[in-house]
């Protein structure tokens, strides 16, 4: 008889054990980034998480002879499995001691609960939405993590493997060390698109964001341009706005092109910060009573040396057109300014041709495959 016990999380005391999960596993980890505790609270409750409208989820954490030792999420977003025609259930957050049962019964856990809602495949890790952390990661455990992204131990994916969970996709992401000057092929194609396409490039000010309407504009665009992408779920006006109050004001706008076209239509945004990856590692998970300060000196002076950058979105009638041209030619120059000595992409699926291969005049690597995995249930 099994001794591992499965609890479903309910109240205020269970959930400080699931958030108790990683100082477990990570506790001499030198890569891993942590979530802040108050974030994951937050993403239970429909007041914080706009995305439980249209989803229900369940946390579970798991004892092995009495002792913590993982927890998992299970996901049913309801908005996705309509646009995919699909019959998913969602495992995220998950983390386990290197024990099979104790991996084995944690999803077992999101199978069953799954099926009581109708499902019959299971995948992930995946979040409620395209922008949560997603990916299992299966190469390059020795390079820190960031603030967007899954960091877990090597034996994860063999547990994924060993029972029974197939590859469904993966990601990769994009290194690059950030050049002196801005590479001739770049300026050139920016060039012609601001001369011969009529395209232009502008940073925009809070107000223009938050009361003139470019903030919803963004996530439009995002809506569209990520609409054909694995697993996306397009946001509702409540997950656009929650985005835009949690992140947008903390970012430094010059980190923020936006690109408009001849009749001022947006038709492309990049967004890249400061990597937060040091600062969040000295919080601890806590923004107080320090934590605060760590995150607030990463974000107004770049104390850290790289950048992350987070997404490029093109509306589809204009990839090709110089668009990412135009980015590179604007961010080089401001990374420099900012001291940033290298740059990371967050997760690219690795079949995206066109996305990985602008990259080459950078002279990128292709590191940290992560992998969401699949199986029937």
């Amino acid at each position: 008889m099994s001794d591992v016990v499965i609890r479903p999380v309910e109240g205020n005391k269970l959930m400080d054990e699931f958030i108790r999960v990683p100082r477990i596993i990570y506790q001499d980890c030198p890569q891993y980034v942590p979530d802040l505790d108050s974030d994951v609270r937050k993403l239970f409750d429909v007041r914080e998480t706009p995305g439980l409208e249209f989803s229900d989820i369940q946390p579970f954490i798991a004892y092995r002879d009495g002792k913590l030792a993982g927890r998992v999420v299970g996901i049913v977003n309801r908005k996705a499995n309509k646009r995919w025609e699909t019959k998913n259930v969602r495992f995220s957050m998950i983390e386990f001691v290197d024990d099979m049962e104790v991996s084995r019964a944690l999803l077992q856990a999101v199978e069953e609960w799954g099926r009581t809602h109708g499902m019959e495949m299971m995948q992930g890790p995946l979040g409620i939405t395209d922008f949560d952390k997603e990916g299992m990661l299966v190469e390059d455990f020795d390079m820190i993590g960031s603030i967007n992204t899954i960091y877990n131990p090597e034996y994860y994916h063999r547990h994924m493997e060993a029972l029974g969970l197939e590859k469904e996709v993966d990601w990769l992401q994009v290194h690059i060390d950030i050049p002196q000057d801005v590479p001739a092929r770049y300026a050139r194609v920016a060039q012609y698109a601001r001369e011969q396409i009529g395209l232009r490039l502008i940073k925009l000010t809070n107000k223009q964001i938050f009361e003139e309407g470019y903030g919803k504009r963004v996530f439009d665009l995002l809506n569209e341009a990520y609409k054909p992408i694995f697993g996306f779920s397009a946001l509702s006006p409540k997950q656009m706005d929650r985005f835009l109050n949690k992140y947008i004001k903390m970012v430094d706008k010059q980190l923020i092109p936006v690109i408009l076209n001849d009749k001022d239509e947006m038709v492309g945004v990049a967004v890249s910060m400061g990597s937060l990856s040091k600062s969040m590692q000295k919080t601890h998970g806590r923004l107080l009573p320090f934590g605060w300060y760590h995150l607030v000196k990463a974000l107004k002076w770049h104390h850290e040396d790289n950048a992350e950058m987070l997404l490029i979105a093109i509306r589809p009638d204009y990839q090709g057109l110089g668009v990412n041209a135009m980015f590179f030619d604007d961010l080089i120059p401001i990374f420099n300014k900012c001291g940033f000595k290298w740059a990371e992409t967050g997760p690219q699926l690795e079949d995206n041709v066109r996305e990985l291969t602008q990259w080459k005049p950078l002279h990128p690597k292709f590191v940290k495959r992560r992998r969401c995995y699949k199986k029937k249930i």
